[in-house]
């Protein structure tokens, strides 16, 4: 009799176990754009991930080994958020550059973020974006000031601008 009760408990066990893994949301269905950064009358492309959903944006670049040079992350909001909003580094083993923009993609501040080392996201500094802003775009870390990018320049999504 202790047979089949153990064949059952594994079972539902195998059905729990799948039915968390199919939860776990999932970076590699993100969109991906052609942009370009343009600072001095100059058009950097970059290929840019977009994140637009609660889910999206919240898993951002977590877990991801390495981010390809010229490539980004773009957080998208409906409504602005305040400057006292920012963004952790939990669970981000990459250090990255952020760029806080206003809606027409107007760069009102860019910082650096080392990962956090913490297995508790509770331990992990926030980075406030210092404006208010609908955009906030993730590069590895160094990209802006490397490329000459600063607060006044703009990203831009149309492609006609990137030539």
């Amino acid at each position: 009799m202790a047979r089949p009760t153990r064949m059952a408990l594994l079972a539902l066990t195998a059905l729990l176990f799948s039915g968390c893994l199919a939860a776990l949301p999932d970076n590699d269905f993100l969109p991906v754009k052609q942009a370009c950064l343009i600072a001095d009358q100059q058009a950097i492309p970059i290929t840019l991930e977009i994140a637009r959903s609660s889910e999206e944006r919240s898993r951002g670049l977590m877990e991801r080994a390495r981010l390809a040079a010229d490539a980004g992350m773009l957080f998208v909001y409906s409504s602005q958020r305040r400057a006292d909003h920012g963004f952790w580094m939990y669970r981000t083993l990459i250090p990255l550059d952020i760029a806080y923009m206003d809606r027409n993609g107007v760069i009102g501040a860019i910082q650096q973020m080392p990962p956090c080392p913490s297995d508790r996201g509770r331990d992990c500094p926030t980075y406030p974006a210092g404006v208010p802003f609908y955009l906030a775009l993730e590069m590895n870390y160094g990209y802006f000031e490397s490329h000459g990018i600063d607060a006044g320049d703009r990203l831009s999504l149309e492609s006609s601008d990137c030539h």
